[in-house]
């Protein structure tokens, strides 16, 4: 099979500055050395590479587009989203270990948190000497948020904190925990760190998606924190949100990447497959129409993802606009996996080949961080001005 070469058939690369084709080179040169010689045993035994997180942060994927001065690359959101994008051609674990890290937790400490807190903190997840995970989604809350159960009480010393949250990313493996929880003052954030009385993260087991990715609960159980805990800058959901926005934005492009694995792996595999009269099947209409479709879809999500970079770099995406890429280029990878699955056949099913991993995984990522649903309920409401999620 032919070495994988970024999936650009109107040329998109020439729309990007120099040192935005060195972010993307250097990762996918990253990524084809370092993760897809490892990837498939760990997609099998259930386990994540743990060992590639100081290459990671040497690489400047944690953080990526927080300031210097705390340690942190000081990289575009253009970079930011081609390097995830890259990431993602590897594995939707370790995309996710990579943006969870730093849309979820440095994120929240550099924006809402105190300078004490970014000087203690910021530098080490930089570096990937700290592992961090973001503790909002609740057992009996995912797409509603504001309904969360756990609560901080506040107490002479501190606060106590009691509630369990679900689905957590890095949560058995971190270091720290971003944790979103009920106060007197509304829904606040407080940092969490590993071995604190009271706080436990049992790994959740039996996954069929996102397999080479820890997935786990966490559990505060008269939880004690200080003071300082609390993240000062915090004020209701909505600081959550922005969060989520980051975490979105790097989902967006993210998928593109494992669609484009899809297609390369589909594309290869169907222009060597002889069958019918000794013709590979790429000679076949109904994969070729597969294939135009699948090249289709990548173009234009990249499209919106080149956009919404300009955007974000220029301070002028909304949240619509995010949710519009993170819902499309979702959707379209999922689809572009099942399709490549179904070019290889029956060798599509095995992990000898990317298309079965990445469809798995895309589960996952077409429902995590708002569902499509979801995403298209908000940019219902933006285009008709009327809010339709109870109804």
């Amino acid at each position: 099979m032919e070495p994988y070469r970024f999936v650009d058939s109107f040329g998109l690369s020439s729309l990007l500055d120099p040192e935005e084709r060195m972010t993307a080179e250097s990762v996918r040169t990253w990524v084809d050395q370092r993760v897809m010689p490892v990837i498939a045993g760990h997609f099998q035994d259930h386990t994540f590479p743990t060992y590639l997180i100081p290459e990671m942060g040497r690489l400047g994927l944690f953080g990526c587009t927080l300031p210097e001065a705390y340690g942190c690359p000081g990289l575009s959101y253009m970079q930011y989203g081609l390097a995830m994008l890259e990431l993602e051609r590897g594995d939707s674990g370790i995309r996710s270990c990579s943006s969870v890290q730093g849309s979820l937790v440095m994120y929240p400490i550099f924006t809402f948190g105190s300078e004490q807190q970014c000087r203690r903190y910021l530098p080490r997840l930089a570096s990937g000497e700290l592992i961090g995970c973001f503790g909002l989604t609740e057992p009996d809350f995912g797409s509603n948020p504001a309904g969360m159960r756990t609560r901080a009480t506040r107490d002479k010393d501190g606060y106590i904190l009691n509630g369990t949250k679900m689905w957590i990313t890095n949560g058995s493996i971190a270091d720290l925990a971003v944790v979103w929880a009920r106060t007197n003052e509304g829904i606040r954030g407080f940092l969490v760190e590993r071995g604190t009385p009271g706080f436990s993260a049992p790994e959740i087991k039996n996954k069929m998606s996102l397999r080479a990715s820890v997935t786990s609960e966490l559990v505060f159980d008269d939880c004690r924190l200080p003071a300082d805990s609390l993240l000062p800058g915090t004020t209701g959901i909505k600081s959550a949100l922005m969060c989520l926005n980051q975490a979105r934005y790097s989902i967006a492009w993210g998928a593109l990447g494992a669609a484009m694995a899809c297609y390369h792996a589909a594309l290869q595999y169907a222009k060597e497959r002889i069958q019918f009269g000794g013709k590979p099947i790429a000679s076949h209409q109904l994969v070729q129409e597969k294939l135009v479709t699948m090249l289709t879809e990548i173009t234009k999500g990249l499209l919106l993802c080149l956009q919404l970079g300009r955007m974000m770099d220029q301070q002028t995406a909304r949240h619509t606009h995010i949710s519009m890429a993170k819902r499309n280029n979702a959707y379209w990878a999922r689809e572009i996996a099942r399709m490549a699955r179904d070019i290889l056949g029956a060798n599509g099913i095995t992990t000898d080949y990317v298309p079965i991993r990445h469809m798995n995984n895309l589960e996952s990522v077409y429902t995590y961080e708002g569902t499509h649903d979801i995403h298209t309920l908000i940019l219902g409401q933006e285009i008709t001005g009327i809010e339709a999620f109870g109804s």
